[in-house]
């Protein structure tokens, strides 16, 4: 493989449309003529990984305290994606903090993961930064995915990926983040042997392939005989993609940096998976690094071969990638589209892949079957209900889905309120760590109000007199929310202020669905229909 000639760079860049903003355009994803903008998907899905088998590709996406947990990604074509499943469904099996009853770890839970295909099966292995390492497996990876297994308890590790070689031998790549103590230096990156189940360590086979600071992101691929150890690492540029190749796992190793970053512009892309597709041309699927309210988005890079190294982006002058913000569409669809799912009539007896639990919901407190057609959500008291700062961070089974990015959103909640019962507070909230709004019904003394919070603010508005009430929230391209209401589903009132929609504990805004009461676990609501209909990829 040849470096390109400046000519060759300058026809890529124009091909490419490359520009040196972030996403300052409404428009993203699939063009519909041919081309893409990113990012492919607007909104909070981080440390992506992703592989093809087959015709098919899929990737995975954190989701830290929310279950269930590591959401599972399918598409045809790389730019079009749905949710497919989820590799954990009861967080509990990670660690207590994640339940119900405790919901003390914004910004830990399940961190960067791996996806592999490997022995006829899809293989899931993420980190946790207090918890360790767990992996799972499936035929399919539309589920079910085998309960997740504790590979190692450990702490100050993230980042991990598995591996198998040609001869059948498992490996195991992650960082540590901590300080080591054998050695004194944080973020070294060991490589590790498992067992051929890949349910253990061999302890004894651990070894460090590279050191600095700030390295994490790890990926392992053999190609053309060459392993290559994919990374980020932090330097003046801010981080940036790495890789490393040699001839054997155990050095030695070649560095290279693959791409140039602008944090205030390109937003760092890193976390991501690398694939080649049936016609030899290669991608990276990857999140951006430094997330606004909608999240880390998921955008979709070409990958030029050059002396044999993967340059992602748009190749340099000096061989060195940079984001590009539109391309030609690496697949030709057929058929319709998938689309990220968001509306739900809950006419299913399960969840739909696009919800999910802020921690482990309670099980009792909430039913699909009580009464078909509905959501129904039983309130309880939060987690100490004296409290007032930051209530909704305390409420179990708020049940969420990720907000877009794109010009214009409605998400719409209708619910029938005629089981509440004194002291509950229900509705629907925007939710943030660093900054949350919510548009709400609380009942006192048998009287309902509509009732607006920012934060620890509440505004009481009209009484409600009927058994069903329609809440809607809309907001565009800034993040800037509006809330309504409507008796009838057809006429909608504006109620509070506008706000600003926020990223916190590295998560993205998220459209929430919320239930308690302050003084007894008694009374419920039944969501009767949930819609959030987005701009379309080709703003008009």
């Amino acid at each position: 493989m040849t470096r390109l000639s400046v000519l060759s760079v300058l026809v890529l860049l124009s091909l490419f449309g490359l520009n040196a903003r972030g996403q300052q355009t409404e428009q993203w994803g699939d063009q519909g003529n041919g081309a893409y903008r990113n990012p492919v998907i607007p909104s909070d899905f981080s440390d992506l990984d992703a592989i093809r088998v087959g015709n098919d590709y899929y990737a995975i996406s954190s989701t830290m305290q929310y279950s269930p947990g590591m959401a599972v990604l399918h598409s045809k074509d790389l730019v079009n994606w749905e949710l497919l499943s989820h590799v954990a469904d009861d967080l509990t099996r990670i660690s207590p903090d994640l339940n119900w009853d405790k919901m003390n770890s914004y910004g830990k839970g399940i961190w960067a993961g791996s996806i592999r295909y490997y022995n006829n099966k899809f293989w899931v292995y993420f980190g946790t930064p207090d918890d360790g390492f767990f992996m799972s497996s499936a035929t399919n990876p539309a589920g079910p995915w085998e309960p997740i297994h504790q590979l190692w308890k450990v702490q100050g590790w993230d980042d991990c990926c598995s591996f198998r070689d040609d001869d059948g031998q498992l490996y195991f790549v992650a960082t540590q983040f901590g300080l080591d103590p054998k050695n004194g230096k944080k973020y070294n990156i060991h490589l590790f042997k498992m067992t051929p189940d890949g349910k253990s360590l061999i302890m004894e086979s651990d070894t460090i392939i590279h050191q600095s600071q700030g390295s994490e992101a790890n990926k392992l691929y053999k190609i053309n005989g060459l392993y290559y150890h994919y990374f980020s690492e932090v330097n003046k540029e801010g981080r940036v993609m790495m890789m490393e190749r040699s001839k054997s796992l155990h050095g030695p190793w070649e560095i290279r940096q693959l791409n140039h970053v602008n944090a205030a512009t390109d937003k760092e892309p890193n976390q991501g998976g690398l694939m080649q597709l049936p016609n030899g041309a290669w991608w990276f699927f990857t999140h951006h690094g430094t997330g606004d309210w909608e999240g880390r988005a998921a955008s979709l890079l070409p990958v030029t071969w050059v002396d044999g190294w993967p340059i992602m982006g748009a190749v340099g002058a000096d061989g060195i990638g940079k984001m590009v913000w539109s391309a030609k569409k690496p697949i030709t669809s057929k058929g319709n589209p998938l689309r990220m799912q968001t509306d739900d009539a809950f006419t299913s007896t399960r969840l739909l892949s696009q919800w999910e639990w802020n921690y482990q919901p309670r099980s009792d407190k909430w039913s699909l079957t009580d009464r078909r057609g509905f959501l129904r959500l039983h309130a309880f008291q939060p987690i100490d209900p004296q409290n007032p700062k930051k209530v909704l961070l305390r409420v179990g089974n708020t049940i969420t889905q990720r907000s877009m990015r794109t010009k214009s959103n409605v998400a719409t909640v209708k619910l029938d309120v005629s089981g509440m019962a004194n002291g509950q507070h229900a509705g629907l909230t925007h939710l943030s760590t660093a900054s949350y709004s919510a548009l709400g019904i609380k009942q006192q003394a048998g009287k309902r109000y509509l009732v607006y919070t920012v934060n620890d603010t509440d505004s009481t508005g009209p009484a409600i007199n009927g058994k069903t009430i329609w809440l809607q929230s809309s907001w565009g391209f800034d993040g800037i929310n509006q809330y309504f209401y409507s008796t009838d589903g057809k006429n909608f009132t504006p109620i509070g202020t506008k706000t600003q929609l926020v990223w916190g504990s590295y998560r993205g805004d998220r459209l929430g669905i919320f239930n308690y009461n302050l003084t007894a676990d008694t009374g419920l609501i039944d969501v009767d229909a949930f819609t959030y209909r987005y701009a379309s990829e080709v703003s008009k």
